[in-house]
């Protein structure tokens, strides 16, 4: 069983210059008797940053599996509950065997008129080996037949498990069964593409709101890149009688201030409180606190001479006080880890917690700390090491670096610690390229189930960007993968989470926590606990 996260939430900024809609905006509609004056339906909100890509074959960050979920659907999508439901396929019928699912496409249309067929799912599955994207490792945690010798390079894309029968009925085969298989079919990087259109666009697709097709609840009518972007309501969308929103304006700003500013002036309708402001507003009624699943840590590369130590790297996890830059630096509801996967995301099959069945991983002192840094610094014949961390220029995470910093350095006398800070986009690349030494790093899971999180680290996985391998840590994922009993599973992800801890792989800091300012005429803005942020496609604006 699964605990759930339904959270309202908002993050970022807004530019100076943009324009700020309101959702008490009105249109009028006349007939021959009366004028009526109708509430036009939009929401304002504020964004961390720019959309990296638009493309659902290159994405992997949060803001473009928010936008993609909300302008597109797949074969499945995550419902209110974030649990899965049918979306473009009208149903799912499977083998006796539980290795080939036959999914009808519903009648739907692309934003062009374009009828949605199997054939855009068995396009666009391909291409995202072709384009090399980042989540091809999401069909081979889906058992779809050829995945993994496709990510290997042993078989070609053309290979993969997917087939279109005819224009409307799509064909998936697994090696393996899989009862997660609808919850990942909810995940961007298995939405459809319309080949015809994107061949057209070439190099310029997915570059600019004009260069996309859409088949969701909504159309991004207007991206103004590093300023905002817009939603409307896709008229084409097949359940558009349910969508009640006519606009959702995202505007990008980093500065806490003036997103607390827009906020209190009524230009933006919900907001995340930066630590300094947590206080003042804790006694307001629209002030919520709110628990999310997504973990941040130290990303070591272990390719560099002192981080590529084990002990060294202990002592950094262990050296400095979590529950305090909780407390004090952060102050809004985020906790601190002291493992992989996250208090209250997943239960075991006899219903205790992950985090409280495995407990806190390398939770030491500073005495533990300091002898651990001398015995890796005498493995690796130095008396002392510097390190250059990179971080996020995002508000907030300066001030997480600072600390960090501090800290490393007052009980770690032989650790000196140089910040760089770059942009959210960046970092992306400089991690992909290993061309750091450690980064502050962030994950928020793909899917409801432990393993989004344990099967990040496997032996060149495109999730793994620092070089870390185990051999005896990828079998066991291997294993647990395949495995149907699902308490000896439970125990096999437990031990696997352990194994990356004994190798002292990464450095867990937080598991966050937001604290929030929402309109309480906002219904139905709904947060998802894996995947994308959030949905709009139920989201209402009640009259005041």
């Amino acid at each position: 069983m699964i605990k759930l996260f339904m959270l309202f939430t908002l993050v970022g900024l807004v530019l100076t210059g943009c324009n700020f809609s309101s959702s008490k905006d009105t249109t009028s509609e006349n007939d021959e008797n009366s004028k009526t004056t109708k509430a036009k339906q939009v929401l304002n909100m504020v964004e961390a940053s720019e959309i990296p890509t638009m493309d659902s074959s290159l994405a992997h960050d949060n803001v473009s599996f928010t936008v993609l979920s909300n302008v597109n659907e797949g074969l499945y999508r995550l419902g209110k509950a974030s649990e899965p439901e049918l979306a473009m396929a009208k149903d799912d019928q499977v083998s006796e065997d539980g290795l080939v699912h036959t999914y009808t496409i519903r009648d739907a249309n692309w934003s062009n008129g374009d009828p949605v067929t199997a054939a855009d799912f068995v396009f666009a599955w391909q291409r995202v080996f072709k384009e090399t994207g980042q989540y091809g490792s999401m069909f081979e945690t889906a058992n779809i037949l050829n995945a993994s010798e496709i990510v290997t390079g042993e078989k070609q894309a053309d290979t993969l498990g997917v087939k279109a029968l005819d224009e409307k009925t799509l064909e998936v085969t697994l090696t393996t069964p899989n009862a997660l298989l609808g919850q990942l079919l909810t995940f961007p990087t298995f939405l459809p593409q319309n080949q015809k259109f994107v061949e057209s666009q070439g190099e310029k697709y997915a570059l600019e709101a004009d260069n996309l097709l859409y088949n969701g609840p909504f159309i991004l009518s207007e991206w103004k890149h590093d300023a905002s972007w817009k939603y409307q309501k896709n008229t084409k969308y097949w359940d558009a009688d349910t969508v009640k929103l006519d606009e959702v304006n995202v505007f990008v700003v980093k500065e806490a201030a003036t997103q607390l500013n827009l906020y209190d002036t009524n230009k933006v309708d919900s907001i995340n409180l930066s630590s300094a402001s947590v206080d003042q507003y804790k006694d307001d009624k629209d002030f919520i606190t709110l628990a999310d699943s997504e973990i941040f840590f130290l990303r070591f590369n272990h390719n560099h001479k002192a981080l590529g130590n084990k002990n060294i790297r202990r002592a950094i996890d262990m050296s400095w006080d979590k529950q305090a830059h909780v407390d004090r630096i952060l102050n809004n509801g985020s906790l601190a880890l002291y493992g992989l996967v996250p208090k209250n995301f997943s239960t075991s099959p006899t219903g205790k917690d992950f985090r409280e069945l495995n407990g806190e991983l390398n939770h030491g002192d500073i005495k533990e700390a300091q002898a651990y840094l001398a015995k890796g610094l005498k493995e690796i014949g130095q008396d002392s090491v510097d390190i250059t961390l990179t971080v996020s220029a995002v508000e907030g995470n300066d001030k997480t670096a600072e600390y960090l910093k501090n800290q490393l350095e007052k009980n770690l006398p032989q650790v000196k610690i140089k910040l760089k800070l770059v942009p959210v986009e960046q970092r992306y690349e400089l991690e992909s390229a290993l061309e750091y030494e450690m980064v502050i790093s962030a994950w928020g899971p793909d899917y409801i189930d432990p393993m989004t999180y344990i099967g990040m680290w496997v032996t060149k996985g495109s999730a793994n960007r620092m070089d870390y391998s185990n051999p005896k840590y990828d079998a066991l994922v291997k294993n647990i993968s395949s495995e149907e009993d699902t308490t000896k599973r439970y125990e096999m992800m437990l031990e696997a989470e352990k194994m990356l801890f004994e190798d002292a792989a990464i450095a867990p800091l937080y598991q966050r926590g937001l604290a929030v300012l929402q309109r309480s005429t906002i219904n139905g803005l709904v947060r998802h606990p894996s995947g994308p942020d959030f949905s709009f496609k139920w989201t209402e604006i009640d009259a005041e």
